[in-house]
C-alpha cells in the first residue's frame, strides 16, 4: 500500500539526502493503517510537485514522544549534533497537540529511501 503525507522543507530534505531514517508521527487513524513493507510518498509542504517515496522497514509505537525520542539517538531523526530532547519535543509538540498525543500516543516509522 502506498500512503501519502506531507512534509516541511527541513525534515523532506533530511529524508532526500538521507540523513533521516525514523519519521515522527502521531500514532492516529491515518498512521495505523500503515505496516512495514509499505510505502510512503511524501511531498512537500511548500512546494507539493517535489515528492520522494520511502519504503517503511519498521514501526515502533511509543506513549508519548518524549519516549519516543529517548528511544533513539538523535541522528536518527537527521536532527544535528548536539541537539537537545527538548529541542525535539519543541519542534513536534508545533505539530500536534497534547491532548492528542495522549489520546493516540506516538509512531517511530522506520524508512528507507526508494
Amino acid at each position: 500500500m502506498r500512503h501519502q503525507m506531507k512534509l516541511f522543507k527541513e525534515p523532506f530534505f533530511r529524508i532526500k539526502e538521507k540523513r533521516k531514517i525514523i519519521e515522527v508521527r502521531l500514532f492516529d487513524e491515518k498512521r495505523q493503517k500503515v505496516s512495514v513493507g509499505d510505502e510512503i510518498e511524501f511531498s512537500l509542504i511548500d512546494n507539493p510537485e517535489e515528492k520522494i517515496l520511502v519504503k517503511v522497514i519498521g514501526l515502533s509505537i511509543f506513549k508519548s514522544f518524549n519516549n519516543l525520542y529517548l528511544s533513539f539517538h538523535h541522528s536518527m531523526f537527521g536532527h544535528p549534533h548536539g541537539t537537545t530532547l527538548n529541542e525535539q519535543l519543541k519542534d513536534i509538540m508545533e505539530c500536534y497537540s497534547k491532548e492528542n498525543e495522549e489520546k493516540y500516543g506516538s509512531l517511530a516509522i522506520h524508512i528507507e529511501l526508494i
